[in-house]
């Protein structure tokens, strides 16, 4: 897909990620957006996968750290094919397959269940061992928040994948910059996250913008190129993007539109599609 393609469906993706915290009143809104774009670069780009068989051998594989934006995964798998995309609408209802968190035994396309913060790298980091153990070609990614690298387990799972050299692993952290409590500098600053991660012998790519693909792709091909350790990008990007009343706002990490505020949601993304129609 070129540029304008990955931008229109990250926005189809963002659409709904809205919709099924709506349906469900009750959600993750704020950091599923920030991540909206990596998801749909890695599902609709850099993975090897085939939505048709979402368990063959050599997949790449992918675990999301922090669980609680599985409604970014859930739509991003939707629109990649693994199950319908009305089934956004049933999240977290009784009886629906799409659990607050990923669930790996019933949904097609999870590779690992995940929820509980800092939990998600280190299956990453086995996954990863796994492959180079078998001496297969998969590749290993994961994805935490700036927020849930505060968790000692993270560092643990860091200091293991450096020191066995895993290069075919890559962690990347949205460094939005808010957690449910507000700023992540004043809960408890986890900066410099770059220079934390080199300590434990990774290559770090610090993405200026982790909201634009240019800049993803620069940063996924250098990660794919780097022998010998495992990869950190640290992308900066906006908790809530591309709708007005959540951008930067940390009151939405955890809280679900009502309807006049998913028309206005809906409204905002209507917009951000009609411009790149324009291009």
């Amino acid at each position: 897909m070129n540029k304008l393609e990955l931008q229109k469906t990250a926005n189809e993706i963002r659409k709904g990620i809205v919709t099924a915290v709506h349906s469900a009143k009750a959600g993750h809104p704020g950091g599923s957006l920030s991540a909206t774009e990596v998801f749909t670069y890695l599902y609709f780009e850099e993975m090897n996968i085939d939505p048709q068989n979402p368990k063959k051998a050599d997949r790449d594989r992918f675990v999301l750290s922090k669980g609680h934006t599985a409604p970014g995964l859930y739509s991003t798998l939707a629109h990649r094919g693994y199950f319908p995309v009305e089934d956004l609408k049933t999240l977290r209802h009784i009886g629906s397959y799409l659990q607050g968190h990923p669930d790996m035994k019933h949904i097609p396309g999870v590779d690992m269940s995940s929820g509980s913060l800092g939990q998600g790298i280190s299956a990453a980091v086995g996954m990863a061992l796994s492959a180079k153990m078998s001496q297969e070609s998969y590749r290993v990614y994961t994805l935490l928040g700036d927020g849930e690298i505060q968790e000692g387990q993270v560092w643990e799972a860091a200091m293991f994948a450096g020191h066995r050299k895993l290069d075919n692993l890559t962690v990347i952290v949205d460094n939005n910059g808010l957690q449910i409590d507000g700023n992540i500098e004043d809960v408890c600053s986890p900066y410099p996250i770059d220079k934390k991660f080199e300590a434990f012998n990774f290559h770090v790519i610090n993405v200026e913008d982790g909201n634009d693909f240019d800049q993803l792709k620069a940063a996924f091909d250098e990660a794919k190129a780097t022998k010998g350790m495992p990869t950190a990008i640290i992308m900066k990007t906006v908790k809530g993007k591309d709708v007005s009343f959540m951008e930067n706002n940390a009151g939405w990490h955890g809280k679900a539109p009502n309807d006049a505020e998913y028309e206005i949601a809906m409204a905002d993304l209507e917009k951000v599609g009609e411009a790149l129609c324009q291009k």
